[in-house]
């Protein structure tokens, strides 16, 4: 993991000032280093630089971001509410299992979402130049993929992906009922796209999906991402329950 500034750069606590005659607070352009250190514990957790089943040491992982143990642990307890890491002996946290059976539980209610949001985006693609620019974006920066492409890359290239469709559909419920999943779904994400035969095929299909929304075809944009969702789920829980069968 690429380490954090130092403590002599960046303070957790909000560096601000008061100004003019009303005393306003302006905002730090700075991210909340909360924030931070949970988005970095959550891409090793996602590429897997942080194993299932691994102990979570606070003060060597502290070191390792440059940063105190106290936004830390504030981080480590988001990713404790979200099912990420689990509680391990006195006051320490592993990183948790991923189970098969919720992994699949998770890609049907994501093919449904990912179904309509495609069906949607049909519909608007040829009023929304801006939605379907980023859409273009997306899948030709996903496009541009080849073996040497990390799996931290390839995932973040895949949610773009697919949020660029969220937001072409014009439905932010969309996005909204998605987001809480994304950290359970990178991480499901990971298992078959360090894969290099999935790698390609997951982009071809991507390929068809955005080709049907791009023309206006409603109907085969919809069967596309529903399909989709429904065979990165089946292939995750497929090679989940073969690492349990191999690790028994």
């Amino acid at each position: 993991m690429t380490p954090f500034p130092s403590r002599d750069t960046v303070e957790y606590g909000i560096p601000y000032s008061l100004v003019g005659a009303a005393g306003v607070i302006p905002l730090d352009p700075l991210p909340n280093l909360i924030d931070q250190v949970y988005a970095r514990i959550l891409e090793a957790i996602s590429d897997r630089t942080l194993q299932p089943g691994q102990r979570i040491r606070q003060n060597e992982l502290a070191d390792r971001l440059g940063v105190s143990r106290q936004p830390v642990s504030h981080a480590l307890h988001l990713l404790h509410r979200q099912g990420l890491v689990a509680e391990s002996g006195r006051r320490g946290f592993e990183v948790t299992q991923l189970d098969p059976a919720r992994i699949r539980q998770l890609y049907e209610v994501r093919g449904a979402i990912d179904a309509l949001a495609a069906r949607l985006a049909a519909k608007r693609a040829a009023s929304d130049a801006a939605g379907r620019a980023r859409l273009e974006a997306a899948f030709a920066a996903g496009r541009g993929i080849d073996r040497n492409t990390t799996l931290t890359e390839l995932i973040v290239l895949d949610v773009d992906f697919h949020r660029a469709i969220y937001q072409l559909a014009g439905n932010p419920v969309i996005e909204e009922t998605i987001a809480p999943q994304w950290p359970h779904m990178r991480r499901s994400m990971a298992t078959v796209l360090s894969e290099l035969d999935y790698r390609g095929s997951a982009w071809a299909e991507h390929a068809d999906i955005a080709g049907h929304i791009l023309a206006g075809d409603v109907k085969a944009a919809e069967a596309a991402a529903l399909a989709h969702a429904q065979t990165a789920g089946r292939m995750t829980e497929e090679r989940l329950r073969a690492s349990e069968e191999a690790a028994a």
